[in-house]
């Protein structure tokens, strides 16, 4: 008599602060990668300029930037043209931007998901960093194209931008990973994301020279991480000042001390969100 032999895996939540399980998530990658395809499509299979969104917002916003404070408030472009400046904030801010406005809603979007299905979840504020990451390729390509229309080739420092990138997206997945977690038990955050990263934006040198700023508030001023991204973004295109290593060293402190807490944070409160959402 032959007899079946099952492996029986028993699933029980977690508790206390841990570290995120590389392995489980690598197990889920196929789920991710659905999630991701289902974020790119959602936004633009029924848009009628599809993907020319992701050209449109950055550009529309730069037009506005420039006219306003460019042209009409006269603020300093560092010596080159405004467009250039801003559009080379607006890349990585726009990123940053939508990430948090995604995964803070993520969990709540998915959240049949969450009390049906296991799966892990730090799957889905992940698949929000991801599935905005196409609108930077798109953003990044137009800036490139601008950069050629104004005759303006990158420096030595350009070889550095894979560092900012990477600060870039450990920041806006440690501050995603904290949102959507508080989102799930407090709904004024999913709520208020809009309104507060409009306000954010100006709290980073987008629209503005960061020489505006005094030398004594510059170090906590850098605490933002974005701000040593988007100075590190203009010295790397537009050679604007010499590569931001004080501010991009506090950057990348806070960005690696964001994304371990958001971490260990959304894995001690992974536990309760089937039950709240």
């Amino acid at each position: 008599m032959n007899t079946e032999l099952r492996q029986i895996q028993i699933i029980e939540p977690s508790s206390g602060w841990k570290l995120i399980d590389i392995k489980e998530l690598w197990r889920y990658k196929d789920l991710l990668y659905f999630l991701v395809v289902r974020g790119i499509k959602a936004k633009y299979a029924q848009s009628v300029l599809g993907v020319g969104w992701a050209v449109l917002q950055p550009l529309v916003q730069t037009l506005i930037f420039t006219v306003i404070f460019g042209n009409l408030a006269k603020l300093d472009s560092d010596g080159v043209p405004y467009v250039l400046f801003s559009f080379a904030a607006m890349v990585p801010w726009n990123y940053y931007s939508n990430v948090l406005t995604e995964s803070s809603n993520s969990l709540i979007q998915n959240k049949a998901m969450l009390s049906k299905v296991y799966f892990p979840r730090l799957v889905l504020p992940i698949a929000a960093v991801f599935s905005k990451f196409i609108d930077f390729i798109i953003a990044f390509i137009v800036m490139v194209g601008l950069f050629i229309y104004y005759g303006f080739a990158p420096g030595l420092n350009v070889v550095y931008f894979p560092l900012l990138l990477l600060i870039l997206i450990l920041t806006s997945l440690g501050t995603g990973m904290i949102l959507s977690a508080l989102a799930v038990k407090y709904r004024d955050i999913q709520y208020a994301m809009t309104f507060m990263v409009r306000l954010m934006m100006y709290a980073v040198p987008v629209v503005y020279s960061i020489r505006i700023i005094p030398e004594k508030w510059l170090y906590i001023y850098a605490l933002n991480p974005m701000v040593g991204v988007i100075e590190g973004m203009r010295s790397a295109f537009l050679g604007t000042s010499a590569m931001p290593w004080d501010l991009l060293g506090i950057g990348s402190l806070v960005s690696i001390i964001l994304f371990t807490f958001g971490a260990f944070y959304f894995k001690r409160m992974e536990r309760t969100f089937a039950d709240i959402a």
